[in-house]
């Protein structure tokens, strides 16, 4: 499996021949908008920061809606969570998206903006590798998103949707999430692939870079 990041909460994940994007952006975030094409495309919500699937290419399939899915034997289920902490009244709904490929499982937050009760968690478990927001104001903060972890205990967590040189808009830094783990690896690369055999015994967090 092959994990790039394109800034922000924008992924793309490709297994084989087959490519799942998750939340791309417009011009207004700040990042550079890469040529990307996949098969799928999966938005956690309709604002801007997360749902330019116009931008994709390859005419994907487009997934919003909680649900089970499946792509060319991948299996992607859809858990609708909120965007904040007051039951969605300021923000609305968040989708929490859960790969099954390569005999991994894959979780991307979305723009999760509380910590569900335990039970819900339960339904996402097992997590290998869990895709977090961790920059507050509009998602969990570090130290909320530092409790989830621990409550999902993945192997491998990659942080995203937090400030950088290049976002337009008030997010928290990095930093006071990493605080909080041992083992940080900061890759120098948008790009990684792992497989079953790679993933780290020990929970490990890996640091992205555009």
């Amino acid at each position: 499996m092959k994990i790039r990041w394109f800034g922000h909460s924008f992924f793309l994940v490709t297994s084989g021949d087959t490519k799942i994007a998750f939340d791309p952006f417009d011009d207004s975030v700040g990042y550079p908008l890469p040529q990307v094409e996949a098969d799928l495309v999966v938005v956690s919500h309709d604002h801007f920061d997360h749902n330019n699937v116009s931008l994709v290419r390859g005419h994907p399939e487009i997934i919003k809606e909680p649900g089970v899915y499946e792509k060319n034997g991948i299996k992607v289920e859809i858990f609708s969570t909120f965007h904040d902490e007051v039951g969605g009244k300021k923000r609305g709904k968040n989708n929490v998206a859960r790969l099954e490929l390569e005999g991994m499982s894959l979780i991307h937050a979305g723009d999760l903006g509380i910590i569900p009760p335990d039970e819900e968690l339960s339904s996402w478990k097992p997590v290998d590798i869990l895709l977090l927001p961790v920059g507050g104001i509009f998602t969990i903060d570090a130290q909320e998103a530092q409790e989830l972890v621990s409550k999902l205990s993945p192997h491998l967590v990659i942080p995203m949707h937090y400030r950088t040189e290049y976002t337009k808009f008030e997010l928290n830094p990095l930093e006071p999430f990493l605080q909080g783990f041992r083992e940080v690896k900061r890759l120098g690369s948008s790009e990684v692939e792992v497989t079953r055999e790679i993933l780290p015994t020990n929970l490990e967090v890996w640091v992205l870079e555009i």
